[in-house]
């Protein structure tokens, strides 16, 4: 999902400078959210290798731009003669918001248009991300369906509606004549299963990260119901309406829907919302309140008049 936010940054910045050799480094396993971007040159596989580092220093780069500014990404770029521009953390912010509930992060910013704070010379264009799926990938769902894509799955628990409650609110889907899909990655698989086997009328396109393969079935899909996650950003590059369910992570923080129609289901009444800016493996209070509020039958509710709204 970080990767995809970095995607409107990379478009005005080749607006900017068409000639310029624009050089991406990322993970192997998030290389496919800019792997067909037109406006890289390269893309770089990160390791903690020196001999990834002498790479670097041989490309002879004159402007570094650190969107991640961590220890990591620092020591890339040490010993590179180059320019340097670092993507400005709001952390105290953030810490302030976690631990006393101080907001000072309003007006809510999505991370995209805080990039380009970093550098001076980028105005963003405000047009959201971007994902570049081949040609040949084929979806294995039919046109003109009433799909529903569920992403059920999240890096912590507690950014995740709960299973049963996602099982509830695909057999509401279902009693209205939906069909709701499953997506998710390798980390998923075993609550898409889940809910498939309580629901087997449920399409379960869970799959061992294949992105493009779950960007090119996404698109057929009328909305997509999502937690807090990577396949968030993924249905919003692809400009598909989408719900966000948020439960521990707040807006605030900037990692939301942007560029596409969207609604986020929240319950901004839980005083101890938000707990982490990342998410945690378990509720620190132990009743996980700011996922258990939000019913089943109230994000239906809210599907519908956003179904509605947008189809």
């Amino acid at each position: 999902g970080d990767i995809i936010l970095t995607t409107p940054f990379l478009r005005v910045l080749r607006k900017k400078y068409p000639v310029a050799n624009i050089d991406f480094i990322c993970k192997k396993q998030f290389a496919d959210a800019v792997r067909l971007n037109p406006n890289i040159n390269s893309l770089l596989i990160y390791d903690d290798s020196e001999e990834f580092k002498d790479n670097l220093l041989k490309r002879n780069y004159d402007w570094v731009i650190d969107l991640q500014n961590n220890f990591r990404s620092r020591k890339l770029y040490t010993k590179l003669n180059a320019k340097v521009d670092r993507f400005k953390k709001p952390s105290l912010k953030k810490f302030l918001l976690v631990h006393f509930k101080s907001n000072l992060l309003t007006p809510v910013k999505p991370i995209p248009e805080r990039y380009f704070e970093s550098v001076d010379e980028l105005i963003s264009d405000f047009e959201g991300p971007e994902l570049f799926i081949p040609k040949e990938i084929t979806p294995v769902l039919l046109p003109g369906k009433n799909y529903i894509g569920i992403c059920p799955g999240s890096q912590h628990y507690t950014k995740q509606y709960p299973v049963e409650y996602q099982i509830e609110l695909c057999n509401k889907l279902l009693a209205e004549g939906f069909t709701p899909v499953l997506f998710g990655g390798k980390s998923d698989l075993e609550i898409c299963k889940r809910i498939n086997e309580k629901v087997p009328e449920t399409i379960n396109l869970s799959n061992d990260n294949d992105l493009f393969s779950t960007a090119a079935n996404m698109k057929l899909c009328k909305v997509i119901i999502c937690n807090d996650s990577g396949l968030m950003h993924t249905a919003a590059a692809l400009k598909i309406p989408l719900i966000a369910i948020f439960g521990s992570t707040v807006k605030e923080f900037g990692f939301i829907p942007y560029g596409t129609k969207n609604v986020i289901i929240e319950n901004e009444e839980i005083k101890c919302r938000p707990c982490s800016h990342i998410g945690r493996n378990k509720c620190p209070k132990a009743h996980f309140d700011c996922m258990m509020t939000l019913t089943p039958q109230l994000v239906f509710d809210k599907f519908k008049r956003f179904y509605d709204s947008v189809i």
